[in-house]
């Protein structure tokens, strides 16, 4: 649901900090995307209680991981070097964190990276099956019919472009072409009886 709310790519979910949602404003900053880039994307309401919810679960297994001197994360940048404490900080934990630990190849410390993309990608494709749905579809699916959905709620294209962080609106351009439906667009009279 938080895929398709907010039209984040599969790598932007599974790298979301905790510090990066903001339930006041209903805001994701979602940092370093494709390119590189920083941008800023809707909170939808509809995932924000089983989220704050699911957060309340991972701050209790991060208060855990801390317990047993575990809790720590990797940091992006030399930011680890610069605020060597930070990465045990709740702030910057995982939004989805793995189930398990990993050791550190460089610090030799226990660490819990983010939840590996297969387990978001296998959990769809039995979603996929288990609805008998025929057509292909990946987590990526959602982003596109959230884009998608958008311009057939009438929202501008740029808009759209800005939540899906693309840097050419011709990009965006390409989800229009499922706008343009069957019979020319036309809706059969036979529709509204």
């Amino acid at each position: 649901m938080l895929i398709y709310g907010a039209g984040l790519r599969l790598m932007e979910y599974l790298e979301l900090r905790v510090k990066d949602i903001d339930f006041t404003s209903n805001q994701i900053v979602i940092r370093a995307g494709k390119g590189d880039k920083d941008r800023h994307t809707l909170l939808p309401g509809a995932v924000k209680e089983p989220l704050a919810k699911h957060l309340e679960l991972t701050k209790e297994q991060h208060r855990h991981d801390l317990e047993h001197g575990i809790g720590r994360v990797a940091l992006p940048d030399a930011l680890e070097h610069k605020y060597p404490n930070a990465g045990k900080e709740w702030g910057w934990q995982w939004v989805f964190p793995a189930t398990t630990h990993f050791t550190d190849r460089m610090t030799g410390e226990r660490r819990r990276h983010h939840l590996h993309e297969s387990v978001l990608q296998k959990a769809v494709k039995e979603a996929v099956r288990k609805a008998g749905i025929a057509k292909p579809a990946t987590p990526h699916t959602f982003r596109h019919s959230f884009a998608t959905h958008l311009l057939e709620d009438g929202y501008d294209i740029r808009t759209v472009q800005d939540l899906l962080g693309h840097r050419d609106v011709s990009t965006t351009m390409i989800y229009t072409h499922v706008l343009n439906r069957g019979g020319r667009g036309v809706n059969s009279p036979a529709d509204r009886l």
